[in-house]
């Protein structure tokens, strides 16, 4: 047991060393695409988390309201439950609140709660700074501009090489960290831009699966209600 922990403390010490020297051989301009990564690993995270079905459109919703609404009709308390449960049911909520006004009415009213939750679904609360930002929006970006951060650190590494030109040429030391930091920045770029780029990809084709399913559910709800659809 002991001697696992030493091992353990021991690859971490190589593990933190080897990434320094890395850094280090990067040069700053590595520094950008390192805040980038950072950015675009909290953006994947947090949508992994709330673009989940059961987050945005919970399965059984619609009958459960439906079941509901035979029962006891629309309530207060039913309405604040639903307008807290998801973003489905926040449409539900607002397309129930015309539940006696005409189905072209009801419908309105739901299209313009879908436009609200698809902004949600697409945005992310900032409380600090008491707005939002577009976090897929800010996640495709960072994938575009990631390799044009990383070739702007290649442009560094060869502005230094020729840089420290001397009439008897470069030292090696001064020629390999000129191509290292080139190197390196391009590679890193890479590696932060094509995982961006799949998750951007993969957000946009979820928000729109989700935003396709919430309309069908809500206009279910509308010809329920008025009785052009059995439930």
């Amino acid at each position: 047991m002991q001697q696992d922990t030493v091992l353990t403390a021991q690859f971490k010490h190589i593990w933190r060393n080897r990434v320094f020297a890395i850094v280090e051989a990067a040069g700053w301009p590595i520094w950008l695409l390192i805040i980038a990564s950072v950015i675009a690993v909290a953006l994947i995270a947090e949508r992994l988390v709330f673009l989940r079905n059961r987050n945005v459109a919970p399965a059984g919703l619609l009958d459960e309201v439906i079941r509901e609404l035979k029962q006891r009709g629309v309530s207060d308390a039913m309405l604040s439950r639903l307008a807290e449960d998801s973003p489905l049911g926040r449409v539900f909520a607002t397309g129930l609140k015309n539940v006696k006004s005409s189905p072209e009415v009801m419908k309105d009213s739901i299209e313009e709660a879908g436009r609200a939750t698809a902004h949600e679904l697409e945005y992310v609360p900032i409380p600090v700074l008491g707005g939002t930002i577009a976090s897929l929006s800010a996640l495709g970006t960072i994938a575009t501009i990631s390799p044009l951060l990383g070739l702007f650190g290649t442009v560094v590494g060869m502005i230094e090489i020729f840089g420290a030109q001397t009439a008897v040429g470069n030292t090696p030391a001064v020629l390999a960290h000129g191509i290292s930091v080139a190197l390196y920045n391009t590679a890193f770029g890479l590696i932060v831009a094509v995982p961006s780029m799949i998750f951007y990809r993969y957000f946009r084709a979820k928000v729109d699966s989700l935003i396709i399913e919430m309309e069908q559910q809500a206009i279910k709800l509308v010809e329920i209600v008025h009785g052009t659809r059995r439930g």
